[in-house]
C-alpha cells in the first residue's frame, strides 16, 4: 500500500509536485485504511491529502544538507539490484 511513499529529499532535480501528492496519497490511503473512501467520507479525505502534501512540500523546502544531490537513475538502479537480490 505504501510503495509511493519514498524518499524525496535530495534529489537532482528535485521532487515534483506530483510525487509529492502521490507520497501524501499513499500515507493518508495508510492511516485512514482506505483505498477509496465512500462518497460520506470523500471531501474529509481529499483534504487531508492536500494538507499533508502541503507539509510535505514545506518540509523538503525548509531541509537542509552539505552532502551532494543524488541521481533518481542511480538510485532507482540500486532499488532494483536490492530488490533483484532479495527475490531471485
Amino acid at each position: 500500500m505504501c510503495r509511493n511513499i519514498r524518499t524525496l529529499f535530495n534529489f537532482e532535480p528535485p521532487a515534483t509536485d506530483e510525487e509529492v501528492r502521490a507520497s501524501a496519497l499513499q500515507f493518508v490511503r495508510k492511516l485512514s485504511g482506505f483505498a477509496h473512501p465512500s462518497r460520506a467520507n470523500e471531501a474529509a479525505f481529499d483534504r487531508a491529502v492536500d494538507e499533508v502534501a502541503d507539509a510535505a512540500r514545506r518540509l523538503l523546502a525548509s531541509l537542509r544538507t552539505n552532502a551532494p544531490a543524488r541521481d533518481r537513475a542511480s538510485e532507482a538502479a540500486k532499488a532494483q539490484e536490492r530488490a533483484r537480490r532479495r527475490f531471485a
